[in-house]
């Protein structure tokens, strides 16, 4: 049977793939914003976003890194990652400096500043369970997929 219909246009069933709710990276984008959107009201109290403080939340538990390896671990590139570190310099929370036996090498290490925001920040996790209506067994289902994806 050919696929396409008298009038020389593709039949119908043919455009499925393009239907939005056949589409798995649709859900996944919008609960990913959702879920961001969530965290903002307990950011904002601590001055950061998002991409802020999951970089925070890698210096709090390595305390110093190399600017690629950090990328690598939040799986952002470099252009975004630039921008983002310059601004936690600014507030203080990180210092960028290059690598003394390889100036190619960009390490960033959490300051006293930086280490002390930990302090404000170790209850948005527990604020942001309340926000999530997910058992805690389907939570680590979803994020055992989730890292499968990834």
């Amino acid at each position: 049977m050919s696929t396409k219909s008298t009038n020389n246009m593709p039949q119908k069933e043919n455009y499925d793939s393009l239907k939005l709710e056949n589409q798995l990276c649709f859900p996944l984008y919008a609960a990913s914003r959702e879920i961001i959107k969530k965290y903002r009201p307990y950011l904002d109290e601590l001055g950061l976003t998002y991409t802020q403080y999951i970089a925070m939340m890698v210096f709090w538990e390595q305390k110093k890194i190399t600017v690629k390896e950090l990328g690598e671990k939040l799986y952002l590139d470099s252009g975004t990652l630039t921008p983002m570190l310059k601004n936690l310099e600014t507030k203080g929370y990180v210092h960028r400096y290059r690598d003394k036996n390889d100036e190619r090498v960009l390490n960033v290490e959490i300051t006293k500043e930086g280490e002390a925001l930990k302090e404000q920040a170790v209850h948005v996790p527990e604020q942001m369970s309340g926000c999530i209506a997910l058992a805690p067994e389907e939570a680590m289902q979803l994020y055992g997929l989730l890292q499968k994806l990834l």
